[in-house]
């Protein structure tokens, strides 16, 4: 099955950006992207185990999915590409870039949201990967879940399984030294986040030698839910098209 869809496809664009799900998200969390970002193509990540991947067995390994990530996505990388990932997406995102980069593809930009840096993801994540009450007792935590939902049992039947995939995948996550990426990147983070303070947002800094910013947001951990980034993504994809022209 494909790693990524696009809903609406620009051949005339001058760029790409491919987003990056949370823990038991879906490409359906970025379906209006393409809407407040008209001058980019906008692709989601399909992740196994949900939506129209709902019968392939989820992903064990965050690396090893990285990796096939990495290989779908290098035929769009004719144009310039960002990547933007949301929690677990930026780990995902973070380590599809890694990838990307040792096998010398240039991506123009990276963001990452609502996530801690890839080298202290771990012992963020092992209170997660638990059983079903410990998932479900995140899940409300982290918000961006109806608790109506939490509380349905078929509900559960059916998604448990591919976020508590996810979770554990997560947990078992260990950040591999090596050398930093050569893209920007920006670290997004709620400034009512009880997962990741600015601070420790800060840490991504770490991981470039390319460029970095940090960008505080008004809400919690899923402030995109409500007010989508697309002004401050915008600007950065616009310097890119900015310095393409004059170069």
């Amino acid at each position: 099955m494909a790693w990524t869809e696009c809903s609406e496809p620009r051949p005339f664009a001058a760029q790409r950006l491919v987003c990056f799900p949370h823990a038991g998200g879906s490409s359906y969390f970025f379906r209006n992207w393409r809407k407040g970002l008209p001058e980019t193509e906008v692709h989601a990540v399909c992740y196994p185990g949900r939506a129209h991947r709902f019968e392939e067995p989820p992903a064990t390994d965050l690396v090893d999915m990285a990796g096939e990530i990495a290989a779908s996505l290098r035929p769009l990388m004719d144009r310039p590409t960002a990547l933007f990932g949301h929690s677990m997406g930026a780990v995902v995102a973070y380590e599809t870039a890694r990838i990307l980069e040792a096998g010398g593809d240039r991506l123009v930009h990276l963001f990452v949201s609502g996530a801690r840096p890839a080298h202290l993801v771990r012992q963020e994540a092992r209170a997660a990967a638990l059983d079903d009450e410990s998932v479900i007792a995140t899940l409300m935590e982290l918000g961006g879940t109806d608790a109506e939902l939490l509380d349905s049992q078929m509900f559960r039947s059916l998604v448990l399984p591919y976020v508590k995939a996810d979770f554990h995948m997560l947990g078992a996550y260990v950040h591999r030294p090596g050398p930093p990426l050569h893209c920007p990147i920006t670290a997004l983070v709620g400034d009512a986040d009880g997962r990741v303070t600015p601070e420790q947002a800060e840490g991504w800094g770490e991981h470039t030698d390319g460029g970095f910013r940090k960008q505080v947001v008004s809400g919690d951990h899923f402030y995109l839910a409500e007010s989508p980034p697309y002004a401050l993504v915008g600007e950065r994809l616009a310097a890119v098209r900015d310095s393409t022209r004059l170069g």
